[in-house]
């Protein structure tokens, strides 16, 4: 393996936690909006308070499939062909909690706002949950031939680990998201987001124990890379637990940090007991290794190169971008009748 092919690798593992990062407070949001948002007026404030970022959020997983497509084609052409009905799926959550922001700002009546808002609630929670089940069943192993191509049965896809990886994803987004309509609201809604939060986080702290059970028995995780994968593993309880305590001693900027760092080292945990792989078949001989699936030297050197010019002014328009939106908004305000 060579060393731009493993930059490669760990520079598509930090697009992902990017955009769980940041994105994971938005689908929480989305879903947030469908438990303590209950006018219109809370409802638009929800819209309001990711509006500004969840466009520029969402393409840090169009640039990790771009770079997974660029620096990794065999892995992208393994990965996107045998789950492709699921990312279908992930790409229907993702556009129709797009158009929501602007069909819901311009719909004339009150029924269809609604429509509108249901749907931004319902491919919040579409998206993570799909990217999520596909990660978690794509760790166990799955069956791959000897050209790298996939051949998916429905119970390699859903499965107990799948399920509850699906689900506690969706969970953690919930709970960021909530701990993000705490940072960047006033009133009514906050109160309500503190106290779904704190209800929330002792449900969390069991399904992380189940979690971690069913990475041991049913990934080769701890078998290979015990270490690192306990050590990760704990990193993300701890992460949780100071977003926990900064929910029940009023710490906001705490709870998100914790928040997003628990989701960030979920996503570390995966890439970490991935490697050298980028995919794992149940046939070990069948292993899609990182140095077997990467482009050529070539086109490496060429993609860092570009990087390195692209990436300071990208970062410089993201941080200005949350810069400019740093008030909090009421959680009221006028809706057109």
């Amino acid at each position: 393996m060579s060393a731009l092919q493993f930059i490669w690798f760990l520079l598509i593992c930090v697009l992902f936690v990017g955009f769980f990062f940041l994105e994971g407070f938005d689908f929480g949001v989305g879903m947030a909006s469908g438990i303590i948002a209950r006018t219109e007026e809370e409802k638009s404030v929800m819209l309001d308070i990711i509006g500004p970022h969840w466009m520029v959020n969402e393409t840090w997983l169009v640039t990790a499939g771009g770079a997974m497509f660029a620096s990794f084609p065999m892995w992208y052409a393994s990965l996107f062909s045998g789950y492709y009905i699921m990312f279908l799926l992930v790409l229907v959550g993702l556009i129709i909690r797009g158009v929501s922001f602007e069909f819901a700002n311009h719909a004339e009546t009150s029924r269809g706002r609604n429509f509108w808002y249901n749907t931004f609630v319902l491919g919040s929670l579409l998206a993570p949950l799909m990217l999520c089940i596909i990660f978690f069943s794509m760790i166990q192993g799955v069956p791959i031939n000897a050209k790298g191509d996939l051949n998916l049965g429905f119970f390699d896809i859903i499965n107990w680990l799948s399920l509850v990886g699906g689900i506690a994803g969706v969970l953690m987004s919930l709970i960021h998201g909530l701990n993000y309509v705490r940072l960047n609201t006033t009133g009514i809604l906050r109160e309500r987001a503190e106290n779904l939060n704190r209800f929330l986080y002792p449900i969390l702290f069991v399904g992380e124990v189940v979690f971690a059970l069913l990475v041991f028995f049913q990934t080769d995780f701890f078998k290979e890379k015990f270490v690192s994968s306990l050590i990760i593993t704990l990193l993300i309880v701890v992460m949780s637990l100071i977003g926990a305590w900064g929910v029940y001693k009023n710490h906001e900027g705490w709870s998100l940090v914790g928040s997003g760092l628990s989701l960030s080292f979920v996503v570390i945990l995966i890439f970490n007991g991935l490697f050298p792989r980028v995919m794992i078949a149940t046939n070990p001989a069948h292993d899609i290794l990182i140095k077997d699936a990467s482009s050529s030297p070539t086109a490496l050197k060429v993609m860092t190169i570009v990087v390195c010019i692209l990436l300071p002014i990208v970062l410089i328009y993201f941080i200005w971008s949350y810069l400019i939106f740093t008030k909090r908004t009421p959680s009221h305000k006028k809706v057109m009748d």
